[in-house]
């Protein structure tokens, strides 16, 4: 028995995607049952990289085929879909469940920006697109189709953001490497602010600007410099005078 046709039944009898991890899983539980025969023994140690070949394998055979359904990798787990002309009669037999709203233009010109220059800040977003983004920013992360991805190293420490689990799965694609290439994109300049002086990760050792406790010389009369005692209200230019007692 072949490592494919295992992986085959259990994508197909699957509930729902499977990535290459949790098909390790499955084989590695498989061979510890009590009772497990040899043949799932043989497959307990099977490498991460020698399932991801047999899935790709498998779904190039299934595509050569030409079966009414085909596996697919979104977001990194494999799942079968039926192909996209049967679409008519799946509707009458399962009905249609309600989707999401679609992203209006705005928030699609916003998530390729985010997607192309991850980490980003809202700052440069807004550089890039010439409006704000507040309202736009919040229905990307209510949909989780964007995350924030920490703070950035420059002043003010602002936040970055990324594209969130949603993402991969609303675009149908297997990871990021899968997007359509947007050179023009990507060479677009922003302007950041500059950097912070550490000498630690997430640490900012900047010097605080010196606090000024004795007044400037040009602001004290000349004529009081030599006495001993402290020089009078009125011979400091622009202070106020003190009430005796």
């Amino acid at each position: 028995m072949e490592l494919k046709s295992i992986l085959e039944v259990l994508l197909f009898t699957s509930s729902k995607p499977l990535s290459p991890v949790e098909l390790r899983d499955v084989l590695t539980r498989a061979a510890d049952e009590e009772g497990a025969e040899e043949l799932a023994k043989a497959f307990r140690k099977a490498p991460l990289e020698n399932i991801v070949e047999a899935l790709e394998v498998l779904a190039a055979e299934h595509d050569a085929a030409g079966r009414s359904y085909r596996l697919i990798c979104i977001a990194g787990s494999w799942q079968f879909v039926t192909q996209p002309e049967f679409a008519p009669w799946l509707k009458t037999l399962l009905g249609v469940k309600s989707r999401p709203a679609r992203l209006s233009q705005p928030a699609l010109e916003t998530l390729a920006i985010i997607a192309y220059r991850q980490p980003i800040t809202r700052s440069e977003i807004e550089q890039i697109r010439g409006v704000a983004v507040d309202g736009v920013m919040g229905t990307l992360k209510e949909r989780n189709l964007v995350v924030e991805a920490g703070r950035a190293d420059v002043i003010g420490r602002p936040m970055q953001f990324a594209t969130g689990p949603a993402f991969l799965e609303y675009f149908g694609l297997a990871n990021l490497d899968a997007l359509p290439a947007a050179s023009e994109l990507r060479r677009i300049p922003v302007q950041r602010p500059d950097a912070l002086m550490t000498v630690d990760n997430h640490l900012a050792t900047a010097p605080a600007e010196p606090v000024q406790t004795e007044l400037p010389v040009e602001q004290v009369d000349p004529s009081v410099m030599d006495s001993p005692h402290d020089p009078k209200p009125e011979m400091v230019e622009g202070a106020e005078p003190r009430l005796p007692g």
